[in-house]
């Protein structure tokens, strides 16, 4: 008999071979990477071969002990998965009992499972680390025979996917015969995250390649704007976008950002005041209770459209959903997939995503992107190495829950692949800091968070201490944030502290779809009431803006290298034809073997408008470390602007850039590329920013205790002022080096920056000198205007400009004036939504402090 079959049969299913390949891995006791396709049926796979292995008939009146973990990477797939595990229950493990575990869970529900945990737990990386804060941690969680990782991909590439691997090797510890699977439909690199999830222990891939039909399209505008700049298409393409929506029963609209998200769902309920009540808003600062009504009505089909952000990207099981449109680009393979697997999500079901572009030139990455998934490309996902402030938090953790030996605790945690490497001298630092905060804080009992007992065991003296590290367990680091809520009414949800420090009462702005008058603020609580007819302003979540993958800007090339044959195949290639042919008569195409400077004197200055085809963050740091090496020729002051695909330098001063590019685009041994990266940035206060959020981690700055949030500004300036007494008291102190090391590693991507110059040294340079701005250098001159003007003198500035270059281009101006375009610039003001706090973007920080090199403040495009 097998109990899987016969669960699918008396559905009508029938298993697929990869599912049945899993149900023996795991009879067998082997542990695994399932990738497959979103909606193959990953979470029946695992878990029907749990139950077939693991469940045994009921005995006495409770149920089993924990038996398996389920870790999720957001609270938000907790409840859904526990429901799509509780199906087969009653008929292939009916004692068994199960519950989730986050910080959505309930009062009640929490003290239930303090006392006796259910036989599968679905919980969070953040909730497992306080389980095993627990002194009788090894009696409760040492039941545990099987551990499920969903979504891995969502976790290998951050620091709560570190969390998650110490997590697994104390588990390991207990148990070594655990069985460990992860799910991912997304990655790139399937051997090394297999490595990652197992240690380097032996386990089976097993891949699903199920014949799943799935449609990338584009929604694409009557009219092609030759002259394109950041964003602005977006809302010009509302109409098509509700034609979409009316023509499908269940649709996702995806934005990249919060603030974006909130402007759309306002402009379509606008556009068809109809639709009330049958269409929402979801999003990760909206209230829990807002957020689990939207979900409940898409799976209900009772919601027509669901205008989102991130917080909808995985897992949730939304059946009635055919359709999802991308709003702007998806910057990523991988993330396009994932969004895209939201329709269609059952075995056999074609997947559909429509691209809906903010600027002409976003219609080549619908091209790129559909070629890219055609070819199998998908980003791959990398473990951070080594962060301590990771592993001290850990070293509390574990000093609560039990207790630990250093000896056999460091064997335990170099049983991890983010640890393998970990040097003694980078062990003993960390246990010196928890038992004393260092030699800079020896004389402060706060940091004594850790001491050896007459026994030689390692546990926390203090229980006041102990509550203090409970309530900062996680590595999701975010601004302060707070609640919104109706003078005499419900919690909406939370906004940036920052945001409504910059409001006086009386004030509008527009939040859950809602335009809310702020009435006061009072405990960290921003009480507001209902306004109407007043302009609203559009709450900024904190986040660097995602920078487009290497491997969709390299498709991206491939497009336009296409292009620059005549081979126009593509609909999207052929809908912005226009704009491509004037780029390439006016100047050039980029392609895999040149790389594209393009030269313009304007009254401003001397321009050089370079496209490596990098990303943002890359060119924010090739732009800095260009002008910096030309300011060793002799000082001058630049101008810096910056998109996905190039950077603009400005100078007031002539720059020989013919004779200058070949030398400063030359590289250079990695230790020198440090250096000069380090040196043309403001890197001091980049690393300061990077620091605050490794102090919070690593448990030097308490962020207090429930109703007495810090702020945004006290938090930072504790952060500020350890940083400043390690450098003076201790300057090896090793979280220095950290904030230095991410810093470079994730905010400037010096990976990716080496990896650009490499590759430009073997590309042709090709330098055009231009009597006018090419469709390419246009929207980094738009952003140069910005920074100087206001949106009034933007926006007349830009319509002339446009009018100007259409009559170059020999074609009419396009309808629209100043009064359009500052509409727009209204609109394109998006800040990256990041779901789990991500670091605010380094251009907004960096400044030039250089040897000579003075820059204006730095705008991404």
């Amino acid at each position: 008999m097998n109990a899987p079959e016969d669960w699918f049969a008396a559905r009508g299913w029938e298993a697929f071979d990869f599912q049945r390949e899993v149900w023996q891995a795991i009879a067998e006791g082997r542990s695994g990477l399932l990738h497959a396709t979103t909606g193959a049926g990953k979470t029946f796979a695992v878990w029907l071969g749990a139950l077939q292995a693991f469940a045994t008939p009921a005995t006495g009146r409770h149920a089993p002990p924990l038996t398996l973990l389920w870790l999720t990477p957001m609270r938000a797939l907790a409840a859904d998965t526990l429901r799509a595990l509780q199906q087969p229950l009653p008929a292939l493990a009916p004692g068994w009992s199960a519950g989730a575990r986050s910080g959505d869970t309930g009062a009640a529900e929490r003290s239930a499972q303090n006392r006796r945990l259910p036989t599968v737990l679905v919980t969070t990386p953040e909730s497992l680390s306080l389980m095993l804060s627990r002194a009788d941690a090894k009696e409760v969680l040492g039941t545990l025979r099987m551990v499920v990782v969903d979504e891995w991909h969502e976790l290998m590439g951050n620091k709560r996917g570190v969390q998650a691997q110490l997590a697994l090797a104390r588990l390991r510890r207990w148990n070594p015969a655990l069985c460990t699977w992860g799910m991912s439909a997304t990655l790139g690199n399937l051997p090394q995250a297999l490595n990652t999830l197992l240690a380097g222990r032996e386990g089976v891939l097993v891949q699903g390649a199920l014949p799943k039909q799935l449609v990338i399209d584009s929604l694409l505008p009557a009219q092609v704007e030759r002259f394109p700049w950041g964003g602005h298409l977006g809302l010009t393409m509302l109409p098509q976008v509700i034609a979409e929506i009316a023509a499908s029963s269940g649709t996702l609209v995806f934005t990249n950002t919060r603030s974006q998200s909130e402007i759309w769902y306002q402009a379509v309920l606008e556009a068809r005041p109809d639709w009330a009540g049958q269409i929402a808003l979801h999003h990760g600062s909206l209230d829990r209770g807002v957020r689990e009504w939207v979900e409940l009505g898409l799976k209900g089909g009772t919601l027509k459209a669901v205008v989102c952000t991130s917080s909808l990207d995985l897992g949730v099981d939304f059946l009635p959903v055919e359709r999802v449109l991308q709003i702007g680009s998806p910057k990523g393979v991988a993330r396009l997939l994932q969004r895209a697997g939201r329709s269609g999500h059952a075995p056999g079901r074609p997947s559909r995503i429509t691209l809906v572009p903010t600027h002409s030139i976003e219609m080549v990455e619908g091209a790129a992107v559909r070629a890219a998934v055609a070819e199998g490309r998908v980003e791959e996902r990398r473990s951070p190495a080594q962060p301590l402030d990771v592993l001290v938090q850990h070293l509390v953790t574990v000093a609560m829950g039990g207790g630990f030996v250093p000896d056999a605790l460091y064997e335990e945690v170099r049983d991890t692949s983010a640890y393998a490497g970990l040097s003694r001298e980078s062990w003993q630092w960390c246990l010196d800091f928890v038992s004393q905060g260092g030699p800079s804080l020896a004389a402060y009992p706060d940091y004594r968070r850790a001491v050896p007992d007459a026994e030689g065991v390692w546990r926390v003296p203090d229980t006041r201490l102990a509550r203090r590290h409970r309530m900062n367990i996680g590595t999701i680091v975010s601004d302060a944030s707070m609640t919104v809520q109706y003078l005499r009414g419900a919690k909406l949800g939370s906004v940036e502290e920052s945001f409504i420090a910059r409001m006086k009462p009386g004030d509008c702005f527009l939040f859950g779809g809602r335009l809310l008058e702020l009435v006061r603020v009072h405990d960290m609580t921003a009480w507001v009431r209902r306004a109407t007819g007043r302009k609203p302003s559009v709450p900024r979540w904190n986040g660097g803006r995602m920078p487009l993958s290497s491997t969709l800007a390299d498709a991206v090339v491939q497009q336009l290298a296409r292009a620059g044959e005549g081979r126009y195949d593509a609909p999207e290639l052929q809908r912005v034809r226009p704009l491509l042919e004037i780029q390439q008569r006016w100047s050039a195409l980029p392609t895999p073997q040149t790389l594209l400077a393009e030269l313009l004197k304007t009254r401003e200055g001397w321009h050089l408008f370079l496209y490596p085809f990098a990303g943002r963050l890359v060119h924010l740091g090739l732009a800095s470390l260009i002008a910096w090496r030309v300011a060793q020729h002799r000082p001058r002051t630049f101008s810096i602007a910056v998109n996905d695909y190039g950077f603009e330098l400005l100078c007031a001063d002539e720059v020989d850039w013919p004779a200058l590019l070949p030398q400063v685009l030359a590289p250079v041994p990695a230790p020198q590329l440090l250096h000069e990266v380090l040196a043309s940035l403001n890197a001091g206060e980049l690393a300061r920013r990077r620091f605050r959020e490794i102090a919070r981690v690593s448990g030097l700055i308490f962020q207090g205790y429930p109703g007495e949030r810090r702020s945004n500004r006290q938090l930072q300036a504790s952060s500020s002022l350890f940083y400043e007494v390690f450098r003076k008291y201790d300057p090896a102190n090793r979280l220095l080096r950290q904030a230095e090391e991410e810093l470079l590693a994730q905010e400037l991507e010096i990976g990716r920056l080496r990896e650009a110059l490499e590759r430009m040294a073997t590309q042709r340079l090709v330098t055009q000198a231009l009597s006018r701005p090419t469709p390419f250098a246009f929207p980094l001159m738009v952003e140069l205007f910005r920074e100087k003007l206001s949106n009034e003198a933007v926006a007349d500035r830009i319509a002339r400009m446009v009018a100007q270059l259409e009559e170059a281009a020999g074609g009419a101006a396009p309808a629209g004036d100043g009064e359009q375009v500052r509409r727009a610039l209204a609109f394109d003001r998006p800040v990256e939504d990041g779901a789990a706090g991500e670091q605010a973007a380094p251009a907004r920080a960096a400044r030039g402090r250089a040897k000579g090199v003075a820059r204006a403040p730095i705008r991404d495009n």
